[in-house]
């Protein structure tokens, strides 16, 4: 049970309510935003001491029936709640670091989508397995060590790395956004996993917005669509985007495709190479 974390979640997730939004009356003008925690507490039906301890980090584990009274009270999303749960420790148990392989059957599926661009990531958002046309789209990550092939150092290069871009995509602060909100969800499932809690305090440290994201807890992003890249030899390639999760694995796979067959048909010189994947 990760105390303080469950406290910061609970207290983001009270500050964002307005008593509007659970059938309260606004009353007078409040100092601080959101509900106070006593009301949190009616409307959980739990005392108030004991939700003041909890965002405190003060409070023993809560039961199945608190936690779920707590999602109702604040109004969370079944993610929200699923992440509630696992800072709480009554999730189901995880291994202690997240995993990094891709069996070859997911390797092979890549090798049989020759007009999408997929590629294979970590919950750590570490590029593990990519075809060709996503090395045509975006970059060939062959030569690049593991820990250059992160996204979310991509996504937050700190001031050593100012030159790193994104693959010229339009929706680059969605995406950072994205990454905070599962590096956030990363972090609760393996909090021993010191893969995962460098690459957060990395990132931290090295960028202010990514310390001003993390502070606002959130956790549920909205699904990707469509994304544009701003692709060099071609120009503008808009693409649809798909999101894999493989349910008895962390390795997510994502699709990219439509529009993305335009690069294979227009970029000289790209490599016949159908996949790679870290040795």
């Amino acid at each position: 049970m990760d105390k303080q974390e469950l406290g910061a979640f609970l207290r983001s997730r009270r500050e964002r309510l307005r008593p509007q939004d659970v059938g309260l009356p606004s009353g007078p003008r409040r100092r601080t935003p959101g509900l106070r925690r006593e009301e949190v507490a009616v409307l959980a039906h739990i005392s108030t001491e004991y939700y003041i301890r909890l965002e405190q980090g003060r409070a023993p584990r809560p039961s199945g029936d608190v936690l779920a009274a707590i999602t109702g009270a604040l109004r969370l999303t079944d993610i929200e709640s699923d992440h509630l749960h696992v800072l709480a420790g009554t999730a189901p148990n995880r291994t202690g670091l997240h995993r990094r392989d891709v069996r070859p059957s997911i390797l092979a599926l890549l090798e049989r989508l020759p007009q999408t661009a997929g590629f294979v990531m970590s919950a750590a958002f570490e590029v593990l397995a990519w075809n060709d046309l996503a090395a045509a789209l975006m970059e060939d990550f062959a030569p690049l060590a593991p820990k250059d092939r992160n996204l979310a150092r991509r996504a937050f290069p700190g001031p050593q790395r100012a030159d790193t871009t994104l693959y010229g995509i339009s929706d680059a602060a969605e995406f950072r956004l994205s990454v905070v909100m599962q590096l956030h969800a990363t972090l609760a499932r393996y909090p021993t996993d010191p893969a995962v809690t460098g690459l957060v305090d990395e990132l931290h440290d090295a960028s202010p917005d990514f310390a001003r994201l993390w502070e606002r807890h959130d956790v549920q992003a909205a699904p990707m669509l469509t994304k544009t890249f701003h692709h060099p030899a071609v120009g503008e390639v808009t693409v649809d985007c798909d999101t894999l999760t493989l349910t008895d694995r962390d390795p997510v796979p994502r699709a990219l495709h439509r529009a993305a067959g335009i690069v294979r048909r227009r970029c000289a010189g790209t490599s016949e190479r159908t996949w790679r994947r870290d040795q």
